[in-house]
């Protein structure tokens, strides 16, 4: 028995020591990788593809309002690239604009033609298409408890799109947190640890629409959970040790 349980402790040992060098970034051998201390924001051009909330997106529901002309109030849906028309005015590429470029180009087009002084709001509104829902949310994957979709609505950080997927299972690998995101055209890849974001030891960054956050499996605790289910008398002493082992 003595030397069953020193065998166990043993394995223990070696499954944890299986995951001490970190993933690579890249599955493609060869491929260049440029080291960054964070990654970049996302700008105005991302917007088109990214539908952030401060710009004008693909999709992206909108109220334009011309004061005292109710003929030229109305919602209305930009295109695929960020496009929409409205009366009088035209065709108006509102793609990676604020809504207040867009409603000064709106009062430029219609003043001393049709409106002597126009006064133009051009507003978000909430979205109702699946189209629009989707264009703004973050995909959230790997050791969460509820992966999927899930809208970005303001400010929302790595630790709150972990938590609108029900939070990390029991097999997630803290240290091994990756977000994927396109900024003109690149292709970025950043790694962080969730457990040293919760301490305090580093900023929790700030996710955008259309990044994807993939929550990494830890092999070894994934094995030792079913070294445990095997032979749950006899592990009390080791499952003392494996604790303080990751810590």
């Amino acid at each position: 028995m003595k030397h069953f349980r020193l065998a166990l402790a043993f394995n223990v040992v070696l499954l944890a020591g299986c995951a001490s060098s970190p993933p690579p970034v890249a599955s493609a051998v060869g491929t260049p990788i440029t080291s960054l201390t964070e990654l970049p924001l996302p700008g105005a051009d991302d917007g088109v593809r990214a539908s952030r909330v401060a710009y004008i997106g693909p999709f992206t529901e909108l109220r334009v309002e011309v004061f005292g002309v109710p003929e030229m109030q109305r919602d209305v849906m930009t295109d695929g690239q960020g496009g929409f028309t409205f009366p009088l005015v035209g065709a108006l590429d509102a793609g990676g604009k604020t809504t207040n470029m867009v409603s000064e180009e709106i009062r430029s087009r219609l003043a001393g033609r049709y409106v002597r002084d126009p006064q133009v709001t051009v507003n978000f509104k909430s979205p109702t298409s699946a189209y629009s829902i989707q264009s703004m949310t973050v995909a959230v994957d790997g050791e969460v408890k509820k992966a999927g979709a899930y809208p970005v609505v303001g400010r929302v950080t790595l630790m709150r799109a972990v938590a609108l997927a029900g939070g990390t299972n029991e097999f997630a690998k803290l240290e091994d947190v990756v977000i994927f995101r396109t900024v003109g055209g690149k292709e970025y890849v950043g790694l962080y640890n969730l457990e040293a974001i919760r301490r305090g030891n580093y900023p929790d960054p700030e996710v955008f629409p259309n990044d994807i956050v993939i929550v990494g499996d830890s092999p070894q605790r994934r094995r030792f959970n079913q070294l445990l289910q095997s032979v749950p008398a006899l592990l009390s002493p080791i499952i003392l040790l494996a604790s303080e082992m990751r810590k």
